[in-house]
Parts: structure tokens; C-alpha cells; sequence
């Protein structure tokens, strides 16, 4: 069907169409419909259906055909064209990239706005003007993302990402002041974390089913035997990397994204008063510090270099940790792997008591407990730098899991009193 070109024949007033906005817009057929507000056009409407034409021809490349028909378009020309989400959404991708390029801003938070955009702010707010976001709009929106089982956390961070939209809509005149929205509290839930029981259980089983070459079984824990098994054949053993890499992030505080980026030019062993390693890591979450690690990460660095030198690995290009597999997305899918099977075969059960999983992330959590419950006079604030992290996130969800019986001993103790002289 030809697109007729909305040159807005029709009009009606602002309180006409918030009494009835369905029979106006059925009434508009193929064209535009100005509202007006004391006599003055503030926004136009046009049927869902024109506006399906509108995204197809634009999505199909059909360029001329939309700019030939669409010409003198009230959606299309001048700053109306902006009264979109879509166009407010490209708007703020380029602002975004500016930041990345001043680094202000990680490239990877540009690629999570993108998707976040795509997955639930573009498809939801596909036919509402900005002009017209309403808090009753607001709460819809959010209980789409609570039908979808998210988070409190990512909740809130979808309605940042509304909020930054709806200030560009602001600056183009579209609004006068960012419409009430709905109040979500975030809930602190701290990751899970292995005990010292659960450690040394983990380590022990990981270092044997090195040794024995065991195989991974080709079934889940859950539904039984795998239809496709996607860990390739050369992974189907464990390999030393796997204790390795355990025992390397609960003594240097690392991410898993930190392991799977690890190189041994980013690696220097400082041999002094203290025994450690410096760690010069790639930048992450905004934070370019150095580490150091605990005196044990030492020898598991050193085994795992010696071991890579024997494989024609070593030099420093190369990955530290499972050196062979370039596909670093996949070595790390490959180390999670191996982790439930290391604790499926350690008696370790994959959550804690309160329902958490327990992934390779949660060894990053470990070790931040391990010195708040064993480190003598830790200093939180040398722990947050160190760990690449603020005092208030070792607060928010490290801290806040300390519970009295975990430190009995410490609450128990007492200051002895000095013999005089």
C-alpha cells in the first residue's frame, strides 16, 4: 500500500485525544493528526500502521521510496523528527561515544547500553513520543522488565538508561521536566563464596582429576545426558590450569574477565621484604591500578609458566592461563565448566545455603572474605584499591554477608594488660 504524505490534515485538541486517543487516531487513516494545546501544534499522532511502514521501509534500505513519500513529513522534518525514541536513541549512542573516546566511559557500557536499548526501551516505546511519557507509562514499562524475571539492579539500570533520554528530550523542547518514575529498590545480594572446607575440598579434587586424566561425564547434573556436548574433545580432561586458577584468583582478587585476559607480559614477581606478584592488568570498571597478590599466587604462577613453556607457550603475548585456546570467551566458558564439574566430584554443592550459585565469580567474592575474616588489621580501604573495587562495594557485598560467628574468636578476645615496671 502506497504511503500518503502526512502533512497533518487533520487536527484535534490535547484534551480530546487524551479522552480518546484510539477513535482519533482510527479516524486519521494514512495521514498525521496535529494536537493542538491553546491553538499550537505540540506534537503529532500517526496509526500504528503508518508507523509500521515508516520502521519497515527504513529497515529494508527502501531510502528513496521513504524520502520521496515522506517528504515534508511533520514525524520526519525539522525538530519533530526528534520527538522519537528511536531518534533520541541513536542521539545517545553518539553522546556515549564521545565519553568513550575522552575515556570517561568504558566501550564495553556503550555495547550494554546498545543492547539494553534493543532488547526492551526501543520495542516498548516503538509508538509513544517522548513528549508523551506518563508516570502510568513509567510503571508499565517496569512491569514489562519484572515480567521478565530481572532484578531490582537491572531494573534500575533500565530506567537510567530512560532517564538519559528523557533529558535529551528535555534539551530538544520535547518536555519540560522528567515525568515521576516508579521508585525500585535495589537489593544488595552478595555473591556467593566457598568456605576454607569448601577450598581445599575444591583444590584437592581439581589437582586429582589432573593427575588421574579423568574425563568429564557427558551429563548435567539437572536434565540427565547432553543431546550436544559443546565442550570440544581436548577440554574433556582437566587440565592443571583448572587448580591453577582457583587457587590464582583466591589469592589475587582477579574477575574471571581479569583471568581470561591475563598475559604474562601483565605478570612481575617482586621479590623482597614481601613475596609477590604485581599484576598490570588491562583496565576494568574503570580501574587501571596495579594488584598485588598473596605469596601463594607466586608458585601457582610460576608452575603455570614453567608449564606453558614445556607446551611452546610463555612468552609474553601469551594467556596465562589455558595458553593454546585464542578464543578467550570460550577459555573461560571452558574453566566454568570445569569448575561445577571440580565440585560436583568435591561434594560441594553449586549453591550456598541461601540459593546462590556458585560460578567462578564467587572465587573473587572468596577471596575479599578470606581477608576480611583471616587478614590481621586489614585496612578496607588498601583492600577496595587493591581489589579494584570502592569501600562501598566491599560493603554493600562483602561486608554486609560478616555475621558474628564467623569471627567468634576476634569478638572473644581480650587486651592484655601491661606488667609494670
Amino acid at each position: 500500500m502506497k504511503i500518503t504524505p502526512l502533512l497533518a490534515p487533520l487536527c484535534a485538541s490535547l484534551r480530546d485525544f487524551m479522552a480518546k486517543p484510539m477513535d482519533i487516531i482510527r479516524l486519521s487513516g494514512e495521514s498525521a493528526v496535529a494536537i493542538l494545546d491553546t491553538n499550537k501544534p505540540i506534537f503529532y499522532v500517526v496509526s500504528p500502521l503508518v508507523w509500521e511502514q515508516m520502521a519497515n521501509a527504513r529497515v529494508l534500505g527502501e531510502k528513496a521510496v521513504a524520502q520521496s513519500e515522506l517528504t515534508g513529513s511533520v514525524l520526519t522534518q525539522g525538530a519533530m523528527r526528534l520527538n522519537r525514541f528511536d531518534a533520541l536513541a541513536e542521539q545517545l549512542l553518539e553522546v556515549e561515544g564521545q565519553r568513550v573516546k575522552r575515556g570517561e566511559l568504558s566501550a564495553a557500557s556503550v555495547g550494554i547500553l546498545r543492547n539494553r536499548l534493543d532488547a526492551h526501551v526501543l520495542p516498548f516505546f516503538k509508538y509513544i513520543p517522548p513528549s508523551q511519557v506518563t508516570p502510568a507509562l513509567m510503571d508499565a514499562f517496569v512491569k514489562r522488565l519484572t515480567d521478565f524475571q530481572m532484578s531490582s539492579t537491572t531494573v534500575s539500570q533500565y530506567l537510567v538508561v530512560i532517564r538519559k533520554l528523557l533529558k535529551l528530550a528535555i534539551r530538544h523542547g520535547f518536555l519540560s521536566e522528567i515525568p515521576e518514575l516508579p521508585e525500585v529498590k535495589v537489593a544488595n545480594r552478595p555473591r556467593s563464596m566457598l568456605s576454607l572446607q569448601d577450598y581445599a575440598a575444591v583444590v584437592r579434587t581439581a589437582y586429582r582429576l589432573s593427575r588421574l586424566g579423568v574425563k568429564a561425564p557427558e551429563v548435567k547434573a539437572s536434565t540427565g545426558h547432553r543431546e550436544r556436548f559443546w565442550v570440544a574433545p581436548r577440554n574433556l580432561s582437566l587440565a592443571p590450569d583448572m587448580a591453577w586458577a582457583i587457587r590464582f584468583m583466591v589469592n589475587s582478587f582477579v574477575r574471571p574477565g581479569d583471568l581470561r585476559q591475563l598475559k604474562h607480559k601483565h605478570v612481575q614477581v617482586v621479590r623482597g621484604e614481601s613475596l609477590y606478584l604485581r599484576l598490570n592488568l588491562p583496565e576494568t570498571k574503570r580501574h587501571d591500578t596495579p594488584m598485588v597478590t598473596l605469596r601463594p599466587a607466586v608458585q601457582v604462577y610460576e608452575s603455570a609458566l614453567a608449564h606453558g613453556q614445556s607446551l611452546g607457550f610463555g612468552r609474553p603475548d601469551d594467556y596465562v592461563f589455558l595458553p593454546g585456546e585464542l578464543d578467550r570467551n570460550y577459555a573461560l566458558a571452558v574453566l566454568g565448566f570445569w569448575f561445577k564439574w571440580v565440585m560436583r566430584e568435591a561434594g560441594v554443592s553449586p549453591v550456598d545455603s541461601l540459593g546462590r550459585l556458585r560460578t567462578l565469580y564467587c572465587l573473587r567474592h572468596t577471596s575479599i572474605m578470606f581477608r576480611l575474616l583471616y587478614g590481621q588489621g586489614i585496612d578496607m580501604l588498601t583492600l577496595a584499591r587493591n581489589a579494584r573495587t570502592s569501600v562501598q562495594m566491599i560493603e554493600r557485598f562483602y561486608a554486609s554477608a560478616l555475621d558474628g560467628e564467623m569471627n567468634v574468636a576476634m569478638l572473644q578476645s581480650r587486651r592484655t594488660q601491661r606488667k609494670k615496671a
